[in-house]
This record gives C-alpha cells, structure tokens and sequence, in this order.
C-alpha cells in the first residue's frame, strides 16, 4: 500500500523553532550566515468564511507582514479557481526580501502558507499568528535554512 495514501489526514508535531525573544532568528540569516529562512505552515479545520473571503485573506497578508517586518512589494495577488478538492483561493505577495504564498482549500477548510525571505522573522510568531487569524483548529510547521 502506499504510504501516501494517508498522507493528507495525518497531522504531525511542529517542528518550528520555539518564539525567540532574544532575536535568534536574526543570529541564523545575513551575511556569513544562511542566506533565508522558509517557514511551511499548515493550518486544519480554519473558519470556513475566513478562508473564502479575498478581503480576510488580504486583510491576513497585510497583518502578517506589519507583524515580522516586511515591505510588501507590488500587489497582493489573489485568484478563486479550482473544482472539487483543489477548489479555493490562491495567494502570492511578493516582499521586498522575496515572497509569501498560501492556497487555501475549500474542500477541508485547510490553508497552506508559505513564507520564505533573506531577512530573518521568528517562523513560531508567524504559525501563532496564522493559526489565530484563520481560526485553525490546529497547525504543523516545518521551518528550513536555505543556504
């Protein structure tokens, strides 16, 4: 059988660094050092009218970036499209240090965020905030140092 099978129901730990109040997001991304950080953020069981409204999901993008620090670059883009499970918005806002994404599914009231940039933000602040905001039942996240 394969593994994959029953790969979209399991729900596995977090594995994002814990908050760090010492800044230690900004001691691992810069010069001499990894050149961005990427955070993949799961989001289960969200507030379905949260996660089919345009203006929540630009209203999310704004906060999030006014959170850790980031220049949005141009205009949000956000586009409905889809049938059956695939069915829901798709999102990208391009940040002056390189890109947020997220795709957000109708069909099991699920979000999938991406955020990756060359200058450092805590990946715990932005899973806490993305869980609050879309009112997820729960979150996984996996955090990578893009060298």
């Amino acid at each position: 059988m394969n593994a994959l099978v029953n790969a979209e129901s399991a729900i596995l730990p977090t594995m994002a660094p814990a908050l760090s109040p010492n800044g230690l997001q900004d001691e691992l991304v810069g010069e001499g050092k990894a050149w961005g950080l990427s955070a993949s953020v799961d989001l289960q069981d969200c507030h379905p009218d949260t996660i089919r409204s345009r203006k929540k999901i630009q209203a999310y993008v704004v906060a999030l970036c006014d959170l850790i620090g980031m220049k949005r670059y141009g205009d949000c883009q956000i586009i409905h499209f889809g049938e059956g499970r695939v069915a829901g918005y798709s999102m990208t806002q391009l940040i002056e240090t390189s890109l947020i994404s997220g795709h957000f599914a109708n069909d099991t009231n699920r979000a999938y965020l991406d955020i990756f940039s060359c200058k450092g933000y805590d990946p715990a602040v932005v899973e806490t905030f993305s869980k609050k905001f879309f009112r997820a039942r729960s979150s996984t996240s996996s955090v990578t140092l893009r060298y």
